[in-house]
């Protein structure tokens, strides 16, 4: 499928099948469907209603403004539909990684198994350490989040196992609190030739 003017003028990045571009106001209803599906949100505390979905997307946009770069819209270059996200964040100043840039990503159900993740995730990687010069990337979840690991693990990056924690926004006994640390250097990724996986 062709990029549309607009489209061209939002893009980031594009892949064999994905466009990754800024989000619009015409994304919110399909990411809010996304953030109230219990199976996608099933690592994070709650799902999100719509005015959640609305104030994250604001954050996003706010991220973009202020930093220069954010978490990009995955969309479907074939049929346009919203697949997710996938981009960069400055990491809270509460976490105990801080400060660092997140690399991470969120996917529809049924964009699931089919390397679309590691697709859009493997582009962000090259935007970072190139365009972007950034020396190190993290990405981090909940011990319970296989999936996601398996990913970062794909992606090249190394488990900082003593810099694992206990998410703060989170009571320490609730079952989602203890998170795995992973990390990836320039240095690494270009030892790699610049790839992963």
């Amino acid at each position: 499928m062709r990029a549309s003017s607009e489209q061209q003028a939002t893009t980031v990045l594009q892949t064999p099948r994905l466009w990754l571009r800024r989000f619009s106001a015409a994304d919110s209803a399909a990411f809010a469907a996304m953030n109230a599906d219990a199976e996608v949100m099933a690592h994070f505390p709650a799902v999100l209603n719509r005015e959640q979905s609305d104030a994250l997307l604001a954050r996003i946009d706010a991220h973009w403004q202020r930093e220069g770069f954010g978490l990009c819209a995955l969309e479907c270059r074939h049929s346009g539909a919203l697949l997710g996200f996938c981009g960069l964040l400055k990491v809270a100043q509460a976490l105990p990684c801080a400060p660092a840039v997140e690399i991470g990503w969120r996917l529809v159900r049924s964009a699931w198994g089919q390397g679309l993740a590691y697709e859009a995730a493997h582009a962000v990687l090259s935007w970072a350490f190139t365009e972007l010069a950034l020396t190190e990337l993290v990405s981090f979840t909940s011990v319970s989040n296989q999936r996601s690991q398996r990913l970062m693990q794909r992606l090249g990056m190394q488990r900082d196992s003593g810099g694992d924690f206990l998410h703060p926004a989170l009571p320490a006994e609730h079952a989602l609190a203890p998170h795995v640390l992973y990390r990836l250097s320039r240095a690494q990724w270009l030892s790699c030739g610049g790839t992963s996986g």
